[in-house]
C-alpha cells in the first residue's frame, strides 16, 4: 500500500507540542462570553410541503456572531407530544459546501433525533457574513482576516456553530443533556471545535477532520484548502508568522484537550487535503473516551459503513440502546 504520510504505528504515537499562545484562554472565554450573551433572535419556519409525513422540517434562522444571518434545517419527528425528551444531533458541512438537502438527514430524524444542519457563514449555502474584514485575502476562506485573531474568519464559523448547538438546546422537544454534533472536513474540523468550545455535547463525531495542526497541514498537504495559506504567503512572506499565531488560537491541535465528551474520528491514511498526521495529531491530545476508525485505502473520504459505527456511538450515547438490544 502508498504510504501518504507516516506508517501508522508512528501516527498512532504523533503528538506534537501545542501551539497556544498565553492569552488562549483568556481569547476564548471573551469570545464565548460575547457569543452566548447575544441574543438569537431564532426563527423556525415550517415546511410544510415536505414529502415525507414522519418528519416535520423548518427553515431555522438566527443572528451569526456579531453580524449576518445564518441558516439551517431543523428537523424532528413528527406527533411527538407536549412531553417529548429529544437528543439531537448538529451537522456542520465540508468547506465551500453547504447543508445540503433535508433528506440527507431522514436517517437520524427517522430514528427519533432532532436534527439541525447549518450553512457557514459566506461559503455556498444560505448563511451571510456580515463582518468587515480589514483587508483582502487569497480566494477562498482561510485567509480573511488573518493577521489577527480578533479579525479571522473562523472567529465567527466557531461562534456561528456555537450559537447553533443554544438553538438545538433551547428547543421545547429536545434534552439538551443528549446533544451530539458531526461533520466532514471542515465540518469535522467544526465538530471538534465545537465540542471544544461548547460545553453542549455529549458526543463528537468528526470525519476526516479539517482545521487541524495547520503547520503540518502546509508541509503535507497537495490540495485545498489548505494550499490557501501558502499562496497567501507567497505573495506576503513576511506575514507569515504573524498568521501562524493567529491560525493557533483556532487550530483544533490546541483546542483538543478541551473536549470532555466521547469522539468518534475517522482518518484516511491515502488523504492528501487532510494528511492523516495533523488528524492524529489533534487525536491524540484529546483526553476523554476516544476511538479512531482507521481506513487504508482511502483518501478524503468515508465509506458507507462507517454509517453504521456513527449509529451505534449515537443510540448508546445519545439513546441508551447498547449494541445488541436495539430490539
Amino acid at each position: 500500500m502508498i504510504i501518504a504520510d507516516m506508517p501508522l504505528e508512528q501516527l498512532q504515537q504523533y503528538r506534537p507540542p501545542q501551539t497556544k499562545q498565553p492569552d488562549f484562554g483568556a481569547f476564548w472565554k471573551r469570545t464565548l462570553d460575547e457569543a452566548l450573551s447575544q441574543p438569537l433572535n431564532e426563527d423556525l419556519e415550517p415546511i410544510p410541503t415536505y414529502p415525507v409525513p414522519e418528519v416535520e422540517v423548518f427553515r431555522a434562522s438566527f443572528d451569526g456572531f456579531r453580524a449576518g444571518r445564518c441558516v439551517a434545517w431543523y428537523l424532528r419527528p413528527r406527533d411527538i407530544g407536549f412531553d417529548a425528551s429529544l437528543p439531537a444531533l448538529v451537522f456542520y458541512h465540508g468547506y465551500s459546501g453547504n447543508k445540503g438537502m433535508p433528506h440527507n438527514y431522514l436517517m437520524w430524524a427517522l430514528q427519533g433525533y432532532a436534527v439541525l444542519a447549518l450553512d457557514v457563514r459566506g461559503q455556498s449555502g444560505e448563511s451571510n457574513d456580515g463582518i468587515i474584514y480589514p483587508e483582502g485575502h487569497i480566494s477562498g476562506w482561510m485567509t480573511q482576516g488573518i493577521m489577527d485573531p480578533e479579525t479571522y474568519y473562523y472567529r465567527g464559523v466557531y461562534m456561528d456553530c456555537v450559537r447553533a448547538a443554544e438553538l438545538v438546546a433551547a428547543q421545547p422537544e429536545v434534552d439538551a443533556r443528549r446533544m451530539g454534533a458531526a461533520g466532514v472536513s471542515q465540518g469535522g474540523g467544526l465538530t471538534l471545535a465545537a465540542a471544544a468550545l461548547s460545553g453542549r455535547f455529549a458526543l463528537a463525531m468528526p470525519e476526516v477532520p479539517y482545521l487541524c495542526h495547520f503547520r503540518r497541514a502546509l508541509e503535507m498537504a497537495q490540495q485545498d484548502p489548505y494550499l490557501e495559506l501558502s499562496r497567501y504567503f507567497r505573495v506576503y512572506p513576511e506575514r507569515e508568522e504573524q498568521a501562524f499565531r493567529t491560525l493557533s488560537y483556532f487550530d483544533n491541535l490546541n483546542l483538543a484537550d478541551r473536549i470532555t465528551c466521547p469522539v468518534l474520528m475517522t482518518v484516511g491514511l491515502l488523504d492528501l487535503i487532510c494528511p492523516p498526521s495533523t488528524i492524529y495529531a489533534t487525536f491524540n491530545h484529546i483526553k476523554s473516551e476516544k476511538k479512531m476508525c482507521v481506513y487504508p485505502y482511502h483518501g478524503h473520504e468515508v465509506p458507507d459503513n462507517h454509517a453504521e459505527e456513527q449509529m451505534r456511538w449515537a443510540n448508546r450515547i445519545l439513546r441508551g440502546i447498547e449494541p445488541g438490544n436495539e430490539k
